[in-house]
């Protein structure tokens, strides 16, 4: 069992490592897929100037901006500069937006920057360091841009062009809801953002510069199966599971932030049928109606849909999600029926222990709850944490733009209204950005194990962002330390 959650723990890691290159150029994403549907021919002011904006920067652009991110990831700025000269190989090389391989080459432009570092460390002759560390900088980024270009750029775009030919023929024979199998086991193990973005959203710019939309940034982002079941657990639920569903489903539908759904599917596993039934249902909506985004909705709220959906294909939009919901809805609510919940309201807490449970069982690398101390849980060591003099606490989760941002906002409002005085630094972050200078780290239990591995200091685990006793103990004790 601890090589199956040590193997998880990677996957999950290496999908965060992913989406953590795209998520901080999500306003570049945006900023396309505002410019395409506006300014294409088929958009809602077409422009045949600006509408010219749209071919470079899907082609160019947005793979640079991943390739820097990347590289910045593994090798700072000098690190950025090699993977978007990199990078630069293999969009030149290739003939379709090349964001696989712009993951692929940033991190590796990166990785071999610092290697080159090391390498010349303390071996330069004084006085000639900056001219032969640029020499040899600029040499290193001809290299990867002459790799990307005839060997890497190459290999991306046949693995990208296997994935297209076999979805498209998923598309074209009608069964495309079929990926419905994948969608909603990925989502509630925090891989979806991974598949997404380094999978689908290749896909959709493809799709989108051709045909000006595409169904493909719909697939996973769609906020209609996960309504549905927090309608059901809002009408047909029990004890807190029956309190806590409304507001997560405001959170959920017009915030874009899915995760607020999970903890009712691992309270009761069999949902993920009537989810996967209501992803199927709302695919083939989609399909049938010819439906499309013009760009990926990040986060996948109702407001982002609307936004990116062009001209002409709003009513197919609607149609889409809400028969999701439906679907999801109506499967969920027989389960509840079927199956009524009996449990007690802190029951509902306990049960979104199954989450890390099912991350962490057999694992000897255990995670601590908070106790009246705020002992808190780092690399399975119990420290104290000096809130006398915290300065700096950092929300951290999957990608770092979904629940933690909510948590972290939540937070300073709370430690607001509790009177503290002291100027606490409160931002959101993803696990493998969690900067040196935090104090103390506020994730989800289910994320510790992965968490571990990244992050060096003090962790305090929660059940959720929202409404979790332990933020309330947290701030009481910052509030009696500070006194």
């Amino acid at each position: 069992m601890d090589k199956k959650i040590s193997l998880r723990a990677k996957i999950q890691s290496f999908g965060g490592f992913l989406t953590a290159m795209v998520i901080p150029n999500i306003g570049a994403f945006m900023a396309w897929g505002f410019i395409t549907a506006l300014f294409i021919p088929a958009g809602w002011l077409p422009n045949e100037q600006l509408g010219s904006l749209v071919s470079p920067m899907i082609t160019y652009m947005l793979p640079m901006l991943v390739g820097y991110t990347g590289g910045d990831m593994v090798g700072g700025k000098r690190g950025a500069i090699i993977g978007t000269v990199g990078t630069m190989g293999i969009v030149v090389g290739s003939d379709i937006p090349m964001l696989l391989g712009a993951m692929a080459m940033g991190p590796l432009g990166g990785y071999c920057s610092k290697r080159l570092d090391k390498l010349l460390e303390n071996r330069l002759p004084n006085g000639f360091e900056n001219i032969i560390q640029n020499f040899a900088l600029g040499f290193l980024g001809m290299g990867l841009a002459i790799l990307g270009y005839y060997f890497i750029g190459p290999f991306m775009l046949s693995i990208t062009n296997i994935i297209a030919a076999a979805i498209d023929g998923l598309l074209q024979t009608g069964y495309l809801a079929s990926l419905a199998l994948l969608i909603e086991p990925t989502r509630v193990l925090f891989l979806n953002n991974a598949i997404d973005q380094a999978i689908f959203y290749q896909l959709g710019m493809k799709d989108a510069l051709i045909n000006g939309s595409s169904v493909y940034f719909m697939v996973f982002a769609s906020p209609g199966p996960g309504l549905g079941l927090l309608l059901a657990f809002s009408f047909f639920g029990k004890g807190m599971s029956k309190k806590s569903a409304p507001a997560a489903t405001i959170i959920h539908f017009f915030g874009g932030i899915h995760e607020m759904y999970f903890p009712y599917v691992y309270m009761r596993p069999l949902m993920i049928f009537p989810l996967m039934l209501g992803s199927a249902a709302g695919i083939i909506v989609f399909s049938l109606m010819n439906a499309g985004l013009v760009a990926g909705a990040t986060p996948g709220s109702i407001f982002a849909f609307l936004a990116l959906t062009p001209p002409g294909k709003h009513l197919a939009t609607i149609c889409g999600i809400g028969a999701a919901a439906i679907v999801s809805f109506i499967g969920c609510s027989l389960l509840l029926k079927i199956s009524p919940i009996t449990e007690k309201d802190e029951d509902f807490s306990n049960s979104k222990q199954e989450v890390i449970d099912t991350k962490l069982e057999g694992s000897n690398q255990a995670y601590l709850k908070a106790k009246a101390d705020i002992q808190l849980a780092n690399q399975s060591n119990e420290q104290q944490v000096d809130l006398k003099n915290i300065q700096f606490i950092a929300f951290a989760c999957d990608a770092g733009a979904g629940s933690s941002a909510l948590g972290a906002s939540r937070f300073k409002k709370l430690l607001k209204e509790s009177g503290v005085d002291k100027d606490i630094i409160v931002k959101h972050f993803s696990i493998e950005n969690v900067p040196k200078e935090a104090d103390l780290v506020v994730i989800q239990e289910r994320l510790v194990e992965r968490a571990n591995q990244k992050v060096t200091q003090p962790i305090i685990s929660i059940k959720n962002y929202i409404g979790d006793p332990k933020l309330d103990e947290l701030i009481n004790k910052i509030k009696e330390a500070l006194s």
